[in-house]
């Protein structure tokens, strides 16, 4: 809750060292009335750790390309972020968009995409199978875990996503606008 008294379904990306950030879910998913209860966050939050830019997003969010697209300064051949994290609840019933959704983000931003999802039942009998991917700059899927909790490491590569982005330079082509 904020200092207006309106709820938000927010992440909270904190660092070792104790500082932190927020991302405050932008795309409410009115289907299951979250709609009713928080209110929408109106900014992105794009983290730094390590030389790497990660951009954080929440659940539903995913089926908006808009909200996650890489904005390129191609003056300075620079990237906004390099990773798109998701971090959500989609039931298995929806995991067939969830995993092609995350590949068409990883490949449309040209950088590495990281969803994690749940696993079990809820309190509906609603199944989520996890899927949780992470996905390399062309889409390729790098880690996929379905069905049960896990914890891995993952090597992601600076030089192959610099390599795909100077190979396949299409952020230059891209359309120019402003995220509010």
């Amino acid at each position: 809750m904020d200092e207006n008294e309106k709820y938000y379904n927010r992440l909270i990306w904190m660092l070792p060292n104790g500082q932190y950030g927020y991302y405050d879910k932008r795309h409410l998913f009115a289907y299951a009335e979250e709609d009713q209860y928080y209110s929408a966050g109106n900014k992105r939050l794009i983290a730094s750790v390590k030389g790497w830019k990660i951009n954080l997003q929440v659940c539903y969010d995913l089926r908006f390309p808009v909200w996650a697209r890489q904005s390129f300064d191609s003056t300075r051949d620079k990237s906004e972020y390099d990773v798109l994290i998701y971090v959500a609840n989609w039931p298995e019933r929806r995991s067939h968009a969830w995993k092609t959704l995350l590949c068409a983000r990883a490949i449309e931003n040209q950088c590495y995409v990281v969803g994690v999802n749940r696993v079990g039942d809820d309190a509906k009998n609603i199944h989520y199978s996890g899927n949780t991917l992470v996905i390399d700059p062309m889409g390729q899927v790098l880690y996929h875990m379905a069905d049960e909790e896990d914890v891995n490491t993952i090597t992601l590569s600076k030089e192959k996503l610099e390599e795909v982005r100077t190979k396949f330079p299409f952020l230059n082509d891209a359309d120019d606008f402003t995220i509010l």
